[in-house]
């Protein structure tokens, strides 16, 4: 079995644990297993525990962020030590681009990244099918220094087959409990909703341009919290909005997203809002039902990430069509 370690900032835990979970099918085979710094147990040594899953691994990850290149010791201790086996054909190193960063200029730029091109996860309107470009790639990297690995039989007979799964003890499916979400919580989901809805327009003006000679758009990130887009057809600006977290807005209302039909909006009018509600078990997006795209229907459901940048983007292009 292969072993994968994590090298990453605890900035980008988040993203790191989202690539783990795509990793369960090659866990589930039985010819990959992860290990990262959270699983050291209460007594070890940090340093040498990192030191030594570094050193026994087959296949190294740099989740690369400004977070990971501004870390000594992410930097220093783990990406140089790992270069150093990659260099004697020890462990094979594979940088994943998670946010956008200079890292062409990193000792590891040399190196092929994943996803293709460099594309950071973040840019990505589906982080799920970054990471599939992410899982692709190590699974052919496991495919190549271990071919066998896979199920295949040894010279001998069955020296590399997996160990097989034992079925599972009768259990209920139904193992659900409802959850408390904190302040921090709510924070953290309102400022990943906003990078992806950012992420989202961005792509989906660039593919709209791409597959409409007469169109062409303009998207601009004015600040940490707030961005704009406009649409043009043979040179005239037919559609345009600002996206804003609240805190743009001149009333007090904590965690919402603001649509303004106007993209030099400074926050103080909108034209729809959503905030976030939660059913219990987890957190989603509502419409406040100001758009005469939502009616009493759609302020009613629960959006997700993709709902909610979905809605926002037919107000947008409901102009043209």
């Amino acid at each position: 079995m292969a072993t994968l370690f994590f090298s990453y900032s605890h900035r980008d835990e988040a993203l790191r644990n989202q690539l783990e979970v795509h990793l369960s099918m090659l866990k589930r085979q039985g010819i990959l297993e992860t290990w990262h710094d959270r699983r050291i147990t209460a007594g070890e040594e940090f340093d040498k525990a990192i030191s030594k899953n570094l050193e026994a691994a087959d296949i190294i990850l740099l989740l690369v962020s400004s977070d990971f290149l501004a870390s000594d010791y992410c930097y220093n201790a783990e990406m140089h030590r790992a270069l150093e086996r990659h260099k004697r054909n020890e462990a094979c190193v594979i940088p994943v681009i998670l946010r956008s960063c200079d890292w062409h200029h990193a000792p590891f730029s040399t190196l092929l990244v994943t996803p293709t091109d460099g594309r950071p996860v973040s840019k990505f309107s589906s982080q799920d099918d970054a990471f599939l470009e992410v899982v692709t790639a190590i699974r052919r990297v496991v495919s190549e220094r271990e071919p066998r690995r896979e199920g295949a039989l040894s010279p001998q007979g069955y020296g590399l087959l997996p160990n097989l799964p034992t079925l599972d003890a009768p259990r209920s499916s139904n193992l659900r409990i409802r959850k408390t979400f904190s302040d921090h919580d709510r924070d953290t989901f309102s400022s990943e909703s906003f990078e992806y809805v950012a992420n989202f327009f961005e792509n989906s003006l660039n593919e709209l341009s791409n597959r409409n000679s007469e169109v062409s758009s303009h998207f601009k990130r004015i600040d940490a919290n707030r961005f704009a887009a406009v649409i043009y057809v043979s040179g005239e600006a037919l559609t345009e909005c600002c996206i804003f977290l609240s805190g743009h807005a001149s009333w007090n209302v904590k965690n919402g997203i603001f649509y303004s039909s106007n993209a030099s909006s400074n926050g103080n009018g909108f034209n729809e809002s959503i905030s976030i509600v939660s059913d219990g078990y987890g957190l989603f997006w509502q419409l406040l039902g100001l758009s005469l795209l939502g009616g009493k229907q759609d302020a009613k459901k629960l959006l997700t990430q993709q709902g909610a940048a979905e809605y926002f983007w037919n107000m947008l292009i409901s102009r043209l069509q």
